[in-house]
């Protein structure tokens, strides 16, 4: 929580800090998983399309036939795997950048790597605090927080751990 408490004021405390749900970690490993399966799934139809066309010897493994598949069936099965890897890879840096805290005068949402985008709504400029939670989300404890803002509009939140803590903690807030 660098920023939100470098950016406290004088008189400001914290009150909650939104966390992501270990169910956004488990997505991200998810689409490492997901990459390479498809990847395996490209070589394979391949590797049984060139053996039904007879490119392939019956006597060679599926491992060494691998050689003999296109190059370019090879490259596109390589780059599935890379596009899991990626999506992992911003998954990840999303988590490890965002900053989500309350305190007693405002809601702060920080979020980014290199560039800083920073959303801050004033506790008493608060209208309204939706919280989304699919059928997952209520199993497992984890939501999306949409915060209507006067002059604001809408924020939605990233999935967090413990939504109705969060929403509890905007109502703490604004009665103080």
């Amino acid at each position: 929580m660098l920023y939100v408490q470098q950016s406290l004021g004088p008189d400001e405390e914290l009150i909650h800090i939104g966390k992501f749900h270990w169910m956004y970690t488990i997505n991200a490993f998810l689409s490492i998983f997901w990459g390479l399966v498809n990847a395996i799934i490209i070589m394979v139809i391949a590797y049984y399309g060139y053996k039904y066309m007879d490119k392939i010897d019956y006597s060679v493994s599926f491992i060494e036939s691998i050689r003999i598949i296109h190059p370019g069936i090879r490259a596109f099965s390589f780059l599935v795997f890379i596009l899991g890897l990626v999506k992992f890879a911003r998954m990840m840096v999303i988590k490890a950048t965002t900053e989500i805290a309350i305190t007693n005068s405002r809601l702060v949402y920080k979020r980014g790597l290199v560039a800083r985008h920073v959303g801050e709504i004033s506790i008493d400029r608060i209208e309204g605090v939706n919280v989304l939670q699919p059928i997952l989300g209520r199993v497992f404890n984890y939501g999306r927080i949409m915060i209507r803002g006067m002059g604001v509009g809408e924020v939605l939140l990233p999935p967090i751990e413990d939504p109705i803590a969060f929403r509890r903690a905007i109502e703490e807030a604004k009665s103080r």
